[in-house]
């Protein structure tokens, strides 16, 4: 993918239209898989009953929305892009209980409460959150429009229900706090929430995009003495090492024996996959000590298949689990996580490979399919 052709209207755009009429924005929008992306004009639907619009302030560029982009996740084109915001609430529907000025991070898996797994306490697999694409509003030429995870949040503005917007503190920054709708939540969940990582433990991250940092991160608040950052660039060592990691480790043909040689030949208690590739599931496996947990935190294609042995599978007596949404309940979690945030006890600047205007948000995806940096985040205020 390449950066689009320049346009003369490249400056931020005004929200136009009456309140409770539908509204016209700049959004990143993909026509179809693998094909440029673009920043375009999408008409939206004024909120309705328990919707509200909300501005976009900041937006994270994510793996996921790459895998959207190019195929590797099933999606329904034109498709606008994005899932890790923060904004204000700018406009609300009837029956919505938010006062328009209220600083929200969105919730890409808004859980409906009412299922079988909200019942039982598991939100982040909610019935109602399966789709990987939402369809509403329109390009500027007619064409009806589909939203990346029902948000399509690398946008001026949104449009969604009131329970997939959670309030935030005022006065986070914003290029941070967009992070904590996805990458943080995603990562801390998986070490505090799915594998529960105690003081003293080993950990191994495979993938130091911005899920993999995050979980670093968070292995090293959670006590892990031995935190091993694995990754193919060793660009990635001075961002792991900032991270939390006490080694950095190259995925080459020596990674095994590297792993065993700093856990008493052992393995660790706790391999993280952040990639959501079979090929790094099962380096994950093999890191790991008998008796040890695989959490897999990437999403990977339905037809990459992971293959292994039914003898080492008894033998072995390992844990293998996915972390999706990692594990957490958002609503309760977010807030507990912006207010680490607030307090300076959460640090998530490393993180931040630099922030960009929506104009510039292809490049961004090139550098992400390079494996560049961490976050790159679109700022729009």
């Amino acid at each position: 993918m390449s950066a689009p052709e320049p346009t003369t209207d490249t400056g931020p755009t005004t929200v136009t239209g009456p309140a409770s009429a539908p509204v016209t924005v700049r959004a990143l929008v993909a026509r179809g898989s693998g094909a440029e992306l673009r920043v375009e004009r999408v008409r939206l639907p004024a909120p309705g009953p328990g919707e509200v619009r909300v501005t976009i302030t900041a937006a994270g560029v994510c793996h996921s929305d790459l895998s959207m982009a190019n195929g590797t996740l099933a999606a329904r084109f034109p498709l606008v892009l994005g899932h890790e915001a923060t904004g204000v609430v700018a406009e609300t529907g009837p029956g919505v209980d938010l006062t328009v000025g209220t600083p929200v991070v969105l919730n890409w898996a808004p859980a409906c409460r009412d299922c079988w797994w909200c019942r039982r306490g598991e939100p982040w697999l909610c019935a109602a959150t399966t789709a990987p694409t939402v369809p509403r509003g329109e390009t500027d030429d007619g064409v009806p429009l589909h939203l990346t995870l029902g948000l399509g949040a690398l946008a001026e503005a949104v449009v969604v229900p009131q329970r997939a917007v959670i309030p935030i503190p005022a006065g986070l920054p914003a290029d941070q706090a967009a992070l904590l709708g996805c990458a943080v939540l995603t990562g801390v969940g998986a070490v505090r929430n799915t594998a529960e990582v105690a003081p003293g433990e080993s950990v191994a991250v495979v993938g130091l995009g911005g899920v993999g940092l995050a979980v670093l991160t968070a292995a090293r608040r959670a006590g892990a003495t031995t935190i091993l950052a694995v990754d193919v660039a060793e660009a990635k060592r001075d961002l792991a090492m900032a991270a939390g990691a006490t080694d950095f480790l190259l995925a080459d043909d020596r990674l095994s024996k590297e792993v065993r040689a700093r856990t008493e030949s052992r393995g660790v208690d706790h391999a993280f996959e952040c990639v959501g590739r079979a090929a790094t599931i099962r380096a994950a496996w093999r890191l790991t000590r008998r008796g040890g947990a695989v959490t897999v935190v990437g999403m990977g294609a339905k037809d990459d298949m992971v293959s292994l042995g039914a003898l080492d599978i008894f033998h072995s007596a390992r844990t293998l689990r996915s972390s999706v949404y990692g594990s957490s309940d958002p609503d309760r979690e977010v807030p507990v996580l912006a207010a680490e945030l607030s307090a300076g006890t959460l640090d998530l600047g490393l993180l931040v490979s630099g922030t960009i205007t929506l104009d510039e948000a292809p490049a961004a995806f090139d550098r992400l399919a390079r494996g560049e940096g961490a976050r790159w985040v679109v700022t729009l205020d």
